[in-house]
């Protein structure tokens, strides 16, 4: 879509589009990596604690994002479950930061080396709290934005290379 078309469609209209589509793609990538983990319940006590630590934190956050998407904006409910879904990605967040990414078999821990996601992973450290406070102080565009941001780059983007390069959600699910 070029940029004179985009600006042509009402703000609110883009929005509710995007939102519907991220909604999807989290939904997708939820049922995804359930998916992973049924298909690898051989190998669940091979993982390591804080591995699945990690799984659960992200498959409620890619659970709830449709939700949060989708559902009225501002309400109670809205807050509860955003404190739920920034508690999940602070969590993966966090956990990450102790993988070895380069563990070429048993998905091992992490031993020092950094890689790239790690970056991802301080972006969200950084980025949840000022969605918070985005919400707090009604600064709705900023939020919504924020939001967007932290789905399709700390979610969808990351999911997307979770599954690829015989990684362990991704071995489950197409071996």
């Amino acid at each position: 879509m070029t940029i004179a078309i985009a600006e042509k469609i009402p703000s609110t209209e883009r929005h509710r589009t995007m939102n519907m589509l991220l909604a999807a793609a989290s939904a997708a990538l939820a049922a995804a990596a359930m998916l992973a983990v049924l298909r690898g319940r051989a190998h669940w006590g091979e993982v390591a604690p804080l591995v699945w630590a990690h799984i659960v934190s992200i498959v409620i956050a890619t659970s709830l994002t449709p939700v949060m998407l989708l559902w009225r904006k501002g309400n109670r409910r809205h807050r509860q479950l955003g404190y739920v879904w920034v508690g999940a990605m602070l969590l993966a967040a966090v956990t990450s930061l102790f993988f070895n990414t380069r563990a070429t078999a048993g998905w091992g821990m992490f031993t020092g080396d950094f890689s790239p996601i790690h970056i991802l992973s301080g972006i969200v450290i950084i980025m949840v709290p000022r969605l918070v406070m985005y919400a707090r102080v009604h600064n709705h565009h900023a939020h919504q934005r924020t939001v967007h941001g932290l789905v399709i780059g700390a979610l969808l983007l990351a999911g997307f290379f979770t599954f690829p390069f015989d990684r362990m959600l991704g071995h489950w699910l197409f071996n």
